[in-house]
């Protein structure tokens, strides 16, 4: 029987082998700098900072230590978000039943040690953070350890950096919503027929066509994530369309990597709800 950890990287290796997914490395397609190999290495790397989550260990250490391990393959970035949503929803899954109430008050018991872990994280590799607009109430700290003192004047925990982020962040709307987006994604993935990877791939599609990926807003602008939420609607569920635009996003440098974070988190709410692969 796979334990929490497990299926965390299980969900890992499954999202990335789900093709296609528009913009995206999959198993077809790659960029020169990031590919296929670098995100299984990553998953890999990334076991021991998971089941520290599985074990207790506080939410932000687990985390920094999940990136630490991913970091460890010659692609950089490989899974920083789809690691955001793992920790706690496997903290969550190995304290009890997985529900969206259990994984919320995981993340709202982060303390600042929390937040100062999460910074942290972000000296391990690369990561693209868009700016906040101005009526949006983030800190300025930067990003990495020196953010900490900035952190801890103001009592920071994890889930308040989540709170305020919320507004211009996905990843961060599920971690104060519960994961809703998650749960429901992977009911569509246990309803759905055909192989995992396919599975995935149709699941990837419904979640981008639902909201503006956050990582294309911060690369290219509302406009384009707009467009790219729209290209995704048009093609639905249809594998055969996807592909083409799989190779017209790749060419663009579009990449909807928050909705692949999202992805993550669905299957491993699948797999712990008895999605067998």
């Amino acid at each position: 029987m796979r334990l929490p950890a497990d299926n965390a990287q299980l969900a890992l290796l499954l999202e990335v082998a789900g093709t296609p997914k528009p913009g995206n490395v999959d198993r077809h397609r790659e960029y020169a700098d990031l590919r296929f190999e670098h995100f299984l290495a990553g998953a890999v790397g990334a076991g021991p900072g998971l089941r520290r989550a599985a074990d207790g260990d506080p939410l932000g250490a687990a985390f920094e230590a999940s990136v630490d391990g991913m970091r460890h393959q010659r692609g950089g970035n490989t899974q920083f978000g789809c690691l955001l949503n793992l920790v706690p929803l496997v903290r969550a899954a190995a304290d009890g039943p997985l529900t969206t109430g259990a994984v919320r008050d995981r993340c709202a018991e982060t303390t600042v040690d929390d937040a100062c872990d999460f910074y942290r994280a972000f000296e391990h590799v690369d990561v693209a953070v868009g700016d906040a607009p101005p009526d949006i109430d983030l800190p300025d700290v930067g990003l990495g350890a020196d953010a900490t003192d900035v952190v801890r004047a103001q009592g920071l925990t994890l889930w308040d950096v989540m709170e305020r982020s919320a507004p211009v962040d996905a990843n961060a709307r599920e971690w104060v919503a519960g994961f809703p987006r998650s749960f429901a994604a992977a009911e569509g993935i246990l309803a759905d027929e055909g192989t995992a990877t396919e599975r995935v791939a149709r699941a990837f599609l419904r979640l981008l066509a639902e909201e503006p990926d956050t990582l294309v807003r911060t690369q290219h602008g509302d406009r384009i994530a707009r467009e790219v939420q729209a290209q995704a609607a048009e093609v639905g569920e249809d594998l055969d369309a996807a592909t083409d635009l799989a190779e017209a996003f790749v060419a663009d440098d579009i990449n909807p990597g928050t909705t692949a974070d999202l992805t993550a988190a669905a299957v491993f709410v699948a797999l712990e709800r008895g999605w067998e692969v």
